[in-house]
């Protein structure tokens, strides 16, 4: 399964603890949520993953965490915010790059509409 069709089913996923919840809860309760629903799907999902940081030839196991890695393919960042800020989408973006990985999903389950919450980036296409 390739990183767009693993995307397409987190999406669906994401829409429907979305459409039963709506917005205002905390990331942590969307996190677990959304999890379970990409698990039903058939899906090997990883939560609060930590990504490693080099710096100067030494390796930092301190680095990040990624809220969720789906099949070790797609990194999700999830947020439960107003506004997704600039800052947002270069953070997935930085651990799409210390990873190798090629795509990554940011969600808002903030907003009134999952589908205006949910921001694609790529990392080398």
């Amino acid at each position: 399964m390739n990183e767009n069709e693993i995307a397409k089913i987190i999406v669906d996923a994401a829409y429907k603890v979305h459409s039963r919840l709506g917005p205002g809860l905390l990331e942590a309760v969307y996190e677990v949520l959304l999890a379970h629903e990409i698990g039903e799907r058939g899906l090997r999902v990883e939560r609060q993953v930590p990504i490693p940081i080099e710096y100067n030839g030494i390796k930092f196991q301190e680095g990040f965490r990624a809220d969720m890695i789906v099949e070790g393919k797609v990194i999700i960042e999830i947020k439960s915010v107003e506004t997704i800020q600039r800052v947002h989408k270069k953070q997935l973006l930085t651990y799409l790059r210390l990873t190798e990985m090629k795509l990554g999903l940011l969600i808002n389950f903030g907003t009134d509409l999952i589908k205006n919450g949910v921001s694609r980036i790529v990392n080398g296409l």
